[in-house]
């Protein structure tokens, strides 16, 4: 396995050239984010190990400035930093892994093996906060009651209670085309198939009064 290291702390990235050398694994390294983005390019690697906290570039910029280059290799953080942002941020952007510096050497040389073979690996540590994301963004992408219109909220309503489009199109004075084109966006707004499950979705949100 051939892995680069990027990280200013020349303390911590020579011990863990030493380390990974000592378990058989290839291991260049760079000071500074412009010596690497400088480099990568013209070498064949496995692993990309990142710091998130350096002074001229953050992990993150450096993450991204990789990713426009059309860089394939796995990237990794490898870190200090146990913050929830940090964390989402930096798997948004494409690392397909966030390590803890103070993690286990053994732990450690069997993530790096693990990404390798293309599996995302976060530090034990972490997964309790990567659940807990996972749980947010499947939140957030719910599809809302508040992304209808007015007037598809009334025409949802009506869906609800069991109405037909004739007797939605005289309860609210429009015609039965114009019912019909709000059923439809209600549907692709909603991510749902019928009419049923539009009453469904409404009374158990209890949206309607």
């Amino acid at each position: 396995m051939k892995v680069y290291i990027i990280d200013d702390h020349a303390l911590f990235r020579n011990g863990l050239v030493s380390l990974l050398e000592s378990r058989k694994i290839s291991a260049k390294s760079a000071p500074s984010p412009e010596q690497g983005l400088n480099e990568i390019p013209d070498l064949q690697l496995d692993v990309i190990l990142l710091d998130l906290r350096m002074p001229s570039m953050s992990g993150i910029e450096v993450l991204k400035a990789l990713k426009k280059q059309g860089e394939e290799t796995p990237i990794v953080m490898l870190t200090t930093s146990t913050e929830e942002s940090d964390l989402r941020d930096c798997l948004k952007h494409g690392a397909q892994g966030y390590l803890l510096k103070d993690m286990d050497p053994d732990e450690l040389v069997d993530a790096l093996e693990e990404i390798k073979t293309g599996n995302i690996v976060v530090a034990q540590d972490m997964t309790y906060m990567l659940a807990k994301i996972l749980r947010n963004e499947l939140t957030d992408n719910e599809p809302s009651f508040d992304s209808l219109t007015d007037r598809e909220k009334e025409v949802a309503c009506q869906i609800a209670v069991g109405h037909s489009n004739k007797v939605i199109a005289r309860e609210l004075g429009i015609s039965d085309g114009t019912v019909k084109l709000h059923v439809k966006s209600i549907l692709k707004k909603l991510t749902l198939s019928s009419r049923v499950e539009v009453a469904v979705m409404v009374t158990e949100k209890r949206y309607c009064k």
